[in-house]
C-alpha cells in the first residue's frame, strides 16, 4: 500500500514538473494510475486517489497554462478526461478479475487509445477551426493545429507514457508482493510454466 501511495504523490509531481518541459506533453503517468489503481487497489475508496492527483495537478497545470499561454481548460475538456479516468479505472477493475501480462497490456493500449479519440473527438466538436466534417476530425486526429505539433505526436507521447507508467507501476507492485510472499504474476507464470 506504501508502495502504490508513494508512486502515486511521485506522478503527480512529474506531471506538474513535465508541464516545463513541451518535449514530455501528454508523457503522462495518470491514465496508468487510475488503470493500475483498480489493478492493484482492493479497496475501492483507494480508486480515488487518481483523481485526487488529477484535480489537484490540473488545477495547478490550468493556472499554469492561463499565465504561460493565455487559454485555460473549460468544463467540458475536464469532464472528458474525468470519463476517460473513470473508462481506465473500469478497465483496470475487468483486469483484476482475470489479471496476467496480456490482460495488463490490452487494458494500457485500450485506456490510451480511449483517451486519444475522446480527448480529440472533443477538441474537433468544440473548436471552430475545424469543418464539423469527417476530414475535419481525421484533421483533429492527425495534423491537428497548424501552430501545433501533429496530434498524432500526442498519441504517441500517450501511448509511451502509458506504458512506461504502467509497467514502471505493475513491476513496482508485483516486486514488493513477491518480496512480501503474496501472490503475483512472477510466481503465477512460473508456477503455470512447471
Amino acid at each position: 500500500m506504501r508502495t502504490a501511495l508513494a508512486l502515486i504523490l511521485l506522478a503527480t509531481g512529474y506531471r506538474i514538473v513535465a508541464a516545463w518541459n513541451p518535449d514530455l506533453v501528454n508523457f503522462s503517468p495518470l491514465m496508468a494510475l487510475a488503470f493500475c489503481g483498480a489493478v492493484y487497489f482492493r479497496n475501492r475508496w483507494m480508486w480515488l486517489i487518481p483523481f485526487i492527483a488529477l484535480s489537484a495537478s490540473d488545477i495547478y497545470l490550468d493556472h499554469y497554462h492561463a499565465t504561460h499561454f493565455g487559454y485555460t481548460w473549460d468544463l467540458g475538456g475536464v469532464l472528458v478526461r474525468t470519463v476517460c479516468f473513470v473508462a481506465a479505472l473500469m478497465l483496470g477493475w475487468m483486469v483484476s478479475q482475470r489479471k496476467n501480462w496480456l490482460n495488463l497490456l490490452a487494458g494500457c493500449l485500450g485506456g490510451s487509445l480511449l483517451f486519444y479519440f475522446a480527448t480529440n473527438t472533443a477538441s474537433f466538436l468544440g473548436d471552430a477551426f475545424y469543418a464539423k466534417t469527417l476530414a475535419g476530425w481525421w484533421q483533429a486526429m492527425t495534423i491537428g493545429h497548424p501552430e501545433f505539433p501533429p496530434t498524432l505526436f500526442f498519441l504517441r507521447n500517450t501511448l509511451v507514457g502509458d506504458l512506461f507508467f504502467t509497467g514502471a507501476y505493475v513491476f513496482a507492485m508485483e516486486w514488493a508482493a513477491l518480496r512480501a510472499g503474496q501472490p503475483n504474476l512472477l510466481r503465477n507464470e512460473v508456477a503455470r510454466a512447471v
